[in-house]
């Protein structure tokens, strides 16, 4: 049978090859756009930015200095050099389970002293009528246990295993 003869075959077979080549192309692209999820993997919450609770703003008072601030509150996240007198404390949390965001944002103003003159944002400082409101005491005292009468600490001279092996060694 001459060569002729076979070509419609070929071509007929190279066509089904390419519909087939472009389905499995089609298939593969599509795979990776859509995943059926019987099961969502777990997602952490993302946190960035400081942390403000009511009880550091609380904590915060006119005429207080950079220095005292920083120490109540921590670094701000945003301290412009344009603006040398405001610093900006933002915080965001993306829960991973929901993908819900939240969002705070505060702000503190000092004078050209660099004392505090006031604050603004989305946590509410401690108001002039609240300053005679003693804070509650948070100290705590903790029993670790007491040394039992009669039971001496051992002697500070004496060597344990390393310090003996160290002057065995010459150190």
């Amino acid at each position: 049978m001459p060569f002729h003869d076979y070509l419609p075959g070929i071509v007929s077979g190279m066509k089904n090859g390419r519909i087939a080549a472009g389905v499995f192309l089609a298939l593969s692209v599509g795979a990776c756009s859509w995943v059926p999820r019987p099961f969502t993997e777990y997602r952490i919450d993302i946190q960035q930015g400081n942390v403000l609770t009511q009880d550091m703003v609380a904590q915060l008072k006119l005429g207080l200095s950079k220095d005292q601030v920083r120490f109540i509150l921590g670094t701000p996240v945003l301290m412009d050099m344009f603006h040398a007198n405001r610093w900006d404390y933002i915080y965001r949390l993306r829960k991973g389970a929901t993908g819900e965001v939240e969002e705070r944002k505060f702000s503190t103003f000092f004078d050209d002293g660099g004392q505090l003159i006031r604050v603004s944002g989305d946590v509410a400082a401690m108001q002039p009528s609240d300053v005679s409101a003693e804070p509650p005491n948070k100290v705590r005292e903790i029993d670790l246990g007491s040394v039992p009468e009669g039971t001496q600490a051992p002697p500070i001279e004496e060597k344990g295993f390393f310090g003996k092996m160290m002057e065995s060694l010459g150190f």
